[in-house]
């Protein structure tokens, strides 16, 4: 198999996986807990590889995330696309960002992801959610560096560009 057919295949895996893994059912107590996995692999992906992500990308991810999970079609597509369109504004400042200020720098991005979810659920008519609710961005934030290195390290072994 040719360098750039691994290549995409790893990088639709990645993709794929992070669908799935948003899937995974927690028990209620750890539902707080759940990171939002699409959007965390989209991030590592937005830093490491300019050409691949792009907002059609994340929209589409964003869709599929939809009709899988059941929300208002668009809700997870207008989350998506407005995180990756800020990781892709300030790629060149975050890429070189020691792994703390990446981190909190992803923390800052999946806050804002969850004021727009909460905007849009707001204006769907839903009531105020719980304060255990923000506590998934700081969860995303701290498995950041060990999503990142792993999956940098995986695409080191495997040569992947």
């Amino acid at each position: 198999m040719s360098r750039q057919r691994l290549s995409q295949w790893w990088f639709a895996g990645t993709v794929l996986f992070g669908l799935v893994s948003m899937l995974v059912p927690f028990p209620g107590v750890l539902e707080p807990f759940k990171p939002y996995w699409p959007a965390l692999i989209l991030l590592y992906w937005s830093l490491e590889s300019e050409d691949r992500v792009t907002l059609g990308l994340a929209f589409m991810v964003g869709v599929a995330a939809d009709l899988l999970n059941g929300v208002v079609l668009g809700e997870q597509a207008l989350r998506l696309c407005a995180l990756v369109f800020i990781a892709l504004r300030f790629r060149s400042r975050l890429r070189f960002f020691p792994m703390w200020q990446q981190a909190l720098a992803v923390l800052a991005l999946l806050l804002n992801d969850r004021v727009l979810l909460l905007v849009v659920r707001l204006l769907a008519g839903a009531s105020l959610p719980p304060a255990s609710w923000w506590v998934s961005p700081f969860v995303g934030a701290a498995l950041w560096p060990f999503l990142f290195l792993l999956l940098d390290d995986l695409r080191a072994r495997l040569r992947i560009q």
